[in-house]
C-alpha cells in the first residue's frame, strides 16, 4: 500500500513492451531502414495515447527520464529562456523537492521565488496566488497533487489567474495524471510533468508537457546533442518504456472513472476502520479534496517508523519516498500546522489497482494492533489517559 512511490507495471503494459527489447530493436531515430520506421511508429502511437490522457497535441510531449528530469527542465528551461522578461517565480512550500530544490538552486542564481503557505487542509487560495504576483513574475509552479498529503490544488482557477497576467502556469502531475481527470486546456496549464511508474508504467520514463499555441512556449535544454524530441531533450528514447507509457495512459483513460470510484471506496473503508477502532487518530489533509487512493494519518503517542517496523509484511511509508532516509519530520506536515510529534507519527497509506478489499482489512486490523501495542508501551500515552480519567 506504497502506491504513490511506485506502482507495479500493469500485465498489459508489460506484454505490448516485450518485443520491442529484441525483434522490434530499433532505433526511433534511424530514418534509413525499416527497423527504425517500426520504431518511430511506435513512439507516434505513445506519444499519441499520452496526449489523450491530457487532451493535448501529440506534439506537445517531450519524453524524459521522469518527473524530475521533467520539473528540472520546466522551470530552469522556462527562466533561461524568458530572463528577460522577469526573475520571479511562485511556487508553494509544500512543492515535491524536485520542484523546491530547483527553486532553491534558481536562488542562488539570482532569480527571486515566493514560497506560498498552505491552509491547515494543504490548500493554497488562488487569491494568495494573485496576490504574489508582481511585473516580473514569469512562471508559477502548483503541483496538482500533493504526493503525502494526496490533496489536489484548484488549478483551473489558477491557471485562469496566471493566463489573465501573461503568466506560465507549470504543474507538477506526477502524483495526479492518471488518477484524476486532466485537461491542460481547460485547466489553463502551460507546461505539465509526469511519469509513467505512477501510473503501472515502467520506471524511467517520463514526459513534459509544453503548450504549443497561445502562448508557444520554448525552453532551454538541459541536455544536448542530436536534437532529440524536437531540440528539447537529445538522446535516444528508450522505446520499450515509450511504448508501455502509452499503453499505460490509454489503459487510464479507460478505466480512470471506475478506478477512482473503487478506491475511494476502499480508501473510506481503510479509515473508517482505523477511526472505530483507535482514539487519538487525525487525518492530514483535505477529507475529500484528495486522491482517491490517498490517506494520511496521524496516530498520536507512537513513532511513525517503529509502527512499521511492526509490519514488515505491508508496505507503507511514513511520507515521500525521496526523503524517507531523512530523520527530520515531514516538511509537508509541518507546512500544513501539524506538531512535530504528530509529524512523526504520520502514515501514509497508498492505495493502488491491484489492493483488495481483503488486503484493506487486513491492513486495519495490522495497524490497530501494532499501535496498540505500540500505545501499551509508552508513558507518554499512559499518562495521557490517565490524565482523562482523573478529569
Amino acid at each position: 500500500m506504497d502506491n504513490h512511490s511506485t506502482t507495479p507495471v500493469d500485465p498489459r503494459v508489460l506484454t505490448v513492451m516485450l518485443p520491442y527489447f529484441s525483434e522490434r530493436f530499433g532505433n526511433a531515430a534511424s530514418a534509413s531502414h525499416a527497423f527504425g520506421w517500426e520504431a518511430q511508429r511506435a513512439v507516434d502511437e505513445a506519444r499519441a495515447q499520452i496526449a489523450r490522457l491530457l487532451h493535448a497535441d501529440s506534439e506537445e510531449i517531450t519524453f524524459t527520464s521522469g518527473a524530475t528530469e521533467s520539473n528540472n527542465l520546466a522551470l530552469k528551461g522556462v527562466v533561461q529562456r524568458y530572463r528577460e522578461k522577469g526573475r520571479h517565480i511562485i511556487t508553494v512550500a509544500t512543492e515535491h523537492k524536485s520542484v523546491l530544490d530547483v527553486a532553491k538552486r534558481l536562488e542562488e542564481e539570482g532569480v527571486e521565488v515566493t514560497y506560498l503557505p498552505v491552509a491547515s487542509d494543504g490548500l493554497i487560495s488562488p487569491d494568495d496566488v494573485a496576490a504574489a504576483m508582481t511585473d516580473k513574475t514569469i512562471l508559477i509552479s502548483v503541483m496538482l497533487a500533493n504526493n503525502e498529503i494526496g490533496v489536489i490544488q484548484p488549478i483551473a482557477e489558477i491557471g485562469e489567474i496566471a493566463r489573465r497576467r501573461g503568466v506560465l502556469l507549470h504543474c507538477d502531475g506526477a502524483q495526479g495524471v492518471g488518477k484524476i481527470p486532466v485537461d491542460v486546456r481547460e485547466m489553463g496549464i502551460d507546461l505539465l510533468s509526469f511519469s509513467a511508474h505512477k501510473m503501472y508504467g515502467p520506471k524511467g520514463i517520463g514526459a513534459l508537457y509544453v503548450r504549443k499555441q497561445s502562448p508557444r512556449l520554448r525552453l532551454v535544454p538541459l541536455i544536448e546533442g542530436g536534437g532529440h524530441e524536437r531540440g528539447m531533450r537529445s538522446g535516444t528514447l528508450n522505446v520499450p518504456a515509450v511504448v508501455g507509457f502509452g499503453t499505460a495512459c490509454a489503459i487510464c483513460e479507460k478505466e480512470m472513472p471506475m478506478e477512482g470510484i473503487r478506491l475511494t471506496e476502499m480508501r473510506t473503508r481503510l479509515k473508517d476502520q482505523i477511526f472505530l477502532s483507535l482514539e487519538e487518530v487525525s487525518l492530514n489533509g483535505h477529507p475529500t479534496r484528495r486522491l482517491p487512493g490517498n490517506l494520511n494519518m496521524s496516530f498520536a503517542y507512537v513513532e511513525g517508523e517503529s509502527v512499521l517496523m511492526g509490519l514488515p509484511d505491508i508496505a507503507l511509508s511514513t511520507g515521500s519516498a525521496c526523503t524517507s532516509a531523512a530523520p527530520e519530520p515531514s516538511y509537508v506536515l509541518r507546512a500544513l500546522g501539524v506538531p512535530n510529534s504528530l509529524a512523526h507519527a504520520s502514515l501514509r497509506f497508498g492505495l493502488g489497482r491491484f489492493n483488495t478489499h481483503e488486503e484493506v482489512d487486513y491492513v486495519a486490523g495490522r495497524v490497530t494492533q501494532v499501535v496498540r501495542r505500540l500505545r501499551e508501551a509508552s508513558p507518554l500515552y499512559e499518562t495521557a489517559k490517565g490524565a482523562v480519567q482523573r478529569a
